[in-house]
């Protein structure tokens, strides 16, 4: 274990004003703190902070963030209090600690979601200070080194979170080499065998080479010197799991990938890495379709290189990266490799945001992130935001968009504004109209269409790649949901006021809310649009001296009546509160679906203008319309309070089909199935859904779902069908 002034020193080796004392201080606390505690391993628990200490002193680090390392789970998992920590080393630091405790005492009802809110917390902490994820990702780097102390049937779940979560943002944050090691670590718990099998490979395949890589780096060398380029050459070998991730990916074997090994010219000068380009193009052949310049156009994590594939030495396919030193710096540390942590000054949010687009990308994302309406919700929108690569697009003005791989005009729009994303109804592509859900390619130029009134519809949430689309979209749907169903519930309240004799005043109903247990009027409307309040409570809310229908009232709202189905058989059943001829004033007018109103259809029969209909109102699910004659109302006789006045009101310049289910029997011969349907799309009927439900040697019984415009049309394709030779019988289904 290292020992106090082997910490120090390893501080004071980039940081000569380094605090001793301080750190002198939090080594003792921290060990003090954690006493007689254990690791899984044996060995005692401050080994653990103070190997986390450790990386982040490779990563040249502040003296607050080392001091937060040492004292990261003393909250956690000793008696120390937040209270003490700032007492003794000072709000800053005590924040940090506090940023990287876990919750501990949340009841949720899945680990899921517990993983969920965890890192909920944690990427909120990271907002305020981006020094919170440097030891986060430091601890779960040495918590992956030693997970063979782990219990086993937990070894796969933290692998597995950190694949998911922990490497991905280390990778967004820049710091590649923190992420190649957590995705190595990773890969070797969750495929051990393929962990295995590519690491041996890799040794076999060294060993054949022998000395291909120390040739190819002097004649690199020795070609970039000759035009003056003062540059180092090094080649690196890929790491098992980003091997087989392109092994997966390009579906090809271990024995076919070129790209093994890779090579960086690193230089001083910005000017140097396009004259040692240049000579690397001149003198071998370019592989086509391998050349990205993130040197013009960073990634957001700040990475700037430029890569391209060579065919080299020996007719060897050569990966190569050119950048600068300092390029190479940020490359492999991202955000820690920043100067503002070189200057061992504090360090500020604007100074971050300013000088790291990976911390404001961040930034934003959390934003975002946090307006999750579950912990499930926020770990998807994470996860979507970590793990793609990059895609660069622009706006008819030359605005650059950056989007992840796979994205669509939508997820464009949504990244230009959430306004415009929620507007869009179409998009130009490089000039040319492109349907919403088309793959953007790096360099197309985007124009989207966009129309006042429009909402998204919720089928984009699983078009689109980027979080904050999803996020957008499943907002913009809830809340039309909501309005349609506050605009039900406002047509309710109005009617169940008119029934009870009384005046409407929603300026009254405003002040009731609170009687209600509603905080706006717009709650009470959408909670008695989904059935959750009684229209009756509302109006006694409204005029508390209402005391509801008198019992002569009550026993005019149940009406007993018979009506003739179109089989010759007759149905009795009580209708409560339901008039002969709705009133044009109180009957909801009903056109049909997706339109302002939550409204279904009976699943079974269906309803079409022409119908007398009735609405019954389901908590949750809205009205559902059924034909008066329908069957199905006996189950509704004894609850009146569902029962709702609706009336067509359909516009003659938007026609549109509704539901509607016939049963037809018909000789069991070839060809019968192709005059029905012939006979209904002639009449300008759709056919939804066709079952055979029952089949005999001479006739079969279809149950075919239909869209008709109204009643005249649907009897006009009943006739037409009944009057075919192969038709024996066509009934309307009455659900």
């Amino acid at each position: 274990m290292m020992r106090q002034y082997e910490l120090v020193e390893r501080v004071r080796r980039y940081n000569a004003n380094t605090d001793e004392a301080l750190l002198d201080r939090a080594y003792v606390y921290a060990m003090r703190a954690h006493g007689t505690q254990k690791r899984a391993s044996g060995d005692p628990y401050f080994s653990h902070p103070l190997e986390v200490a450790a990386i982040l002193t490779d990563l040249k680090l502040d003296d607050a963030t080392i001091v937060a390392a040492l004292l990261h789970d003393t909250i956690e998992d000793t008696d120390t209090t937040r209270d003490e920590i700032d007492g003794i080393f000072g709000p800053q630091i005590g924040a940090l600690v506090e940023g990287l405790t876990k919750i501990k005492k949340l009841d949720l009802v899945s680990k899921q979601a517990k993983q969920a809110e965890n890192l909920r917390k944690l990427l909120l902490a990271i907002a305020d200070d981006v020094r919170v994820l440097l030891v986060k990702l430091a601890d779960r780097l040495h918590n992956m080194r030693t997970l063979k102390w782990v219990p086993e049937e937990k070894r796969n779940r933290v692998a597995q979170e950190t694949l998911d979560i922990y490497a991905p943002l280390a990778g967004r944050m820049g710091m590649h080499d923190m992420r190649e090691e957590l995705e190595d670590l990773s890969f070797r718990q969750l495929s051990p065998e393929a962990y295995e099998s590519i690491r041996s490979r890799l040794q076999t395949l060294k060993e054949s080479n022998g000395e291909l890589v120390a040739a190819i780096e002097r004649e690199l060398s020795e070609a970039v010197a000759q035009k003056g380029v003062s540059a180092m050459v090094k080649g690196r070998e890929k790491r098992p799991y980003s091997i087989w991730r392109k092994m997966e990916q390009k579906s090809v074997a271990f024995e076919q990938l070129s790209d093994i090994y890779g090579f960086r010219i690193l230089v001083d000068t910005v000017e140097e890495c396009y004259a040692a380009l240049g000579v690397v193009h001149t003198k071998w052949p370019l592989v086509p379709g391998r050349f990205k310049d993130y040197i013009s156009t960073p990634k957001q994590n700040d990475y700037r290189s430029i890569h391209t594939t060579v065919v080299g030495p020996g007719r060897q396919r050569v990966e190569l990266q050119i950048r600068t030193r300092m390029m190479h710096e940020v490359a492999e540390y991202g955000i820690a490799a920043h100067a503002i942590y070189k200057d061992m000054g504090a360090p500020t949010e604007d100074v971050l945001a300013r000088d790291s687009s990976a911390y404001a990308w961040l930034r934003r994302t959390i934003e975002l992130l946090a307006e999750g309406s579950s912990p499930e919700e926020f770990l998807e929108h994470t996860k979507l935001e970590l793990f793609h690569d990059q895609v660069f697009c622009f706006t008819p003005k030359g605005r650059l968009i950056i989007l992840p791989r796979r994205a669509t005009p939508i997820d464009f729009a949504y990244a230009v504004h959430t306004g415009v994303g929620d507007r869009a109804v179409g998009a130009k592509v490089n000039g040319k109209v492109s349907p919403l859900v088309s793959e953007l390619q790096n360099g197309d130029e985007v124009e989207v269409i966009t129309a006042e009134g429009q909402t998204p519809p919720a089928a984009w949430e699983s078009i689109v790649v980027t979080g904050k689309a999803r996020a957008a979209i499943r907002r913009a749907t809830r809340a039309a949901v909501r309005a349609q169903y506050a605009g039900l519930g406002k047509k309710i309240v109005e009617r169940a006021v008119a029934r009870a004799g009384k005046a409407f005043s929603e300026e009254k109903l405003t002040g009731a809310v609170g009687r209600l247990a509603r905080s706006s009027l717009e709650d009470v409307y959408a909670a008695v649009g989904r059935g959750e309040i009684r229209p009756d409570d509302v109006v006694k809310a409204l005029h508390p001296e209402w005391t509801g229908p008198r019992p002569e009232e009550k026993a005019a709202l149940k009406g007993e009546g018979w009506f003739e189905l179109e089989q010759g058989q007759s149905l009795k059943f009580k209708i409560p509160g339901i008039e002969s001829n709705p009133d044009p004033e109180t009957a909801i007018p009903i056109r049909g679906i997706n339109r302002g109103l939550p409204v279904r259809f009976a699943p079974n029969g269906g309803a079409v203008p022409g119908d007398r209909i009735v609405g019954i109102l389901t908590p949750g699910e809205g009205i559902t319309i059924y034909p008066i004659q329908s069957p199905a109302l006996q189950d509704f006789e004894e609850e009146p309070e569902r029962w709702l006045d609706v009336r067509w009101d359909v516009d003659e310049n938007d026609a549109q089909r509704f539901p509607v289910q016939i049963v037809v029997v018909a000789t069991n011969e070839p060809g019968s199935l192709a005059q029905i349907a012939q006979v209904i799309g002639e009449r300008g009927g759709n056919i939804d859904n066709l079952r055979m439900s029952s089949r005999s040697a001479d006739f079969t019984q279809m149950v075919i779902d239909i869209g008709v415009y109204d009643l005249r049309h649907l009897n006009g394709i009943v006739a037409d069908l009944r009057a075919r030779e192969v038709v024996s019988s066509v009934e309307r289904v009455n659900g």
